[in-house]
């Protein structure tokens, strides 16, 4: 338990002939934070940038020779940004003391551990807090956007006498106050009820049998939460285009989406007509905002429409590289990291079939419940993910619970399958995803109403 704060920034320069990057990060400690040494700071960052920049532009003349992908850097245009953007929260979480917050974590955790003597272990933690970022640039862009966060994740294990222990842990968290906790959040549940649910479930798992693996694909129905997940890796991520352009291929980092110029699938379908796919900072969840960190505007990006893949999120580089209008995805985990294209809320649109009748229409198949863990392929081509439980589905009606498995399929081949989107969408909190080189992991969005389609089982 404790708090903390800290200061710090990220310095951009683009120069040369053959115009190039250069950079310059640092964390600022408790004695630099003072104006005088602000200054000093700042001015020996923007020499230092400015000179790696000269230096890696004359470099990239060079030896142009070697490959075409040397060029100079060439920025879309964007009209040059003055606003402040305040935080946005009913409680400030500011006036909520470390007490307090210690006293509910204890609260919870003792209540989890009361529900049954089989919960041999019980997790509780609440993280609140304030981001303001200033972004300010040459052009004449000056920005100053606040965000206040508050966010608690439940961790669970339970395990009968003799029996396998079932693990469970799940978030719930969003960009306003102290409310988050209360009730306002993608539950609707206080995080007590939320923790209290998720142990519960864990117990029932222990009691469950285990989910037999397939050889064949079978019917399966996907609930928000899982498919939260599964859009994050299959299509949030292969629509970045930084990993587009293989620019940025750390951590299955290239997209299945996007081969070469000549060989992408850019205005082919990719995906069932009952599909849609957009990313916007503009809705509630962990990927709001107003402004990326290059000063653009966040804007929904319609990823896949109807089916057909149309678009990539981007920043003012790569949009000038795919003639694409730029579209605000550039942001960096902390000032002093290299801002790269991050996903912001990126969802599966809404349908209008009721969950009940999704179900109802299989006589045959597999209801997947609520993400865990997921394993993709180096293009993010096929999938393999986790689920917290997976229910047998028997002439339209649930019936066995079913414990540690999930489903693997080719992406493309489940984006086609889909029969069927639900009316119940949702944005879940995604509190680590990570990319780039050092690593960067960040708080972004992801949702999606129930879908159904085909996919193999995994499990025992």
């Amino acid at each position: 338990m404790g708090e903390d704060d800290s200061i710090s920034f990220g310095i951009r320069v683009l120069a040369g002939e053959m115009s190039a990057w250069g950079y310059y990060g640092q964390s600022l400690g408790k004695g630099e934070s003072n104006p005088k040494s602000i200054h000093k700071i700042l001015t020996l960052g923007i020499n230092t940038a400015y000179a790696r920049a000269v230096a890696n532009a004359s470099k990239k003349a060079e030896f142009k020779s070697l490959a075409p992908s040397l060029t100079a850097v060439n920025l879309a245009r964007i009209d040059s940004c003055n606003d402040t953007v305040n935080a946005v929260f009913d409680e400030d979480t500011r006036n909520v003391s470390l007490k307090e917050i210690l006293t509910l974590c204890t609260k919870i955790s003792g209540d989890m551990r009361g529900v049954s003597k089989n919960v041999q272990y019980a997790y509780i933690d609440v993280q609140t807090g304030i981001n303001r970022e200033l972004f300010c640039s040459t052009e004449g862009a000056c920005i100053d956007q606040s965000y206040m966060l508050t966010q608690g994740m439940a961790a669970v294990v339970a395990q009968k006498p003799g029996g396998i222990p079932e693990v469970c842990y799940d978030y719930m968290g969003d960009l306003r106050g102290w409310e988050v906790l209360k009730g306002k959040n993608v539950y609707k549940q206080s995080f007590g009820d939320f923790a209290l649910l998720r142990t519960r479930e864990t117990l029932e798992l222990t009691e469950s049998a285990f989910l037999p693996a397939t050889k064949e694909p079978v019917v399966v129905v996907t609930n928000p939460h899982f498919n939260a997940l599964l859009v994050h890796e299959i299509v949030g991520h292969p629509t970045e285009a930084d990993r587009v352009l293989k620019l940025e291929t750390a951590y299955a980092g290239r997209s299945w989406l996007f081969r070469d110029f000549q060989d992408n699938e850019l205005g082919k379908q990719i995906a069932s007509p009952l599909l849609t796919a957009y990313s916007d900072p503009s809705i509630p969840g962990y990927g709001h905002y107003k402004y990326d960190m290059e000063g653009t505007p966040g804007k929904r990006v319609n990823l896949i429409e109807n089916g057909i893949l149309k678009n990539f999120m981007n920043g003012r580089e790569y949009a000038a590289i795919l003639n694409h209008p730029p579209n605000g995805s550039m942001r960096a985990t902390e000032p002093h990291s290299v801002p790269i294209v991050r996903m912001t809320n990126t969802v599966f649109a809404n349908g209008d079939k009721p969950i009940e009748e999704i179900i109802s229409e299989v006589n045959d198949g597999y209801y997947v419940v609520n993400h865990r863990i997921p394993s993709i392929s180096e293009s993010r081509e096929n999938f393999r993910i986790s689920a917290q439980k997976v229910f047998k589905i028997e002439n339209g009606k649930i019936t066995k619970l079913f414990r540690q498995g999930g489903i693997t399929a080719d992406s493309k081949d489940f984006l086609m399958n889909i029969d069927a989107v639900g009316n119940d969408f949702e944005v879940f909190p995604i509190p680590n995803c990570g990319k780039g080189q050092p690593m960067q992991v960040m708080r972004v969005g992801n949702g999606s109403p129930t879908l159904r389609s085909m996919a193999r089982l995994t499990g025992c």
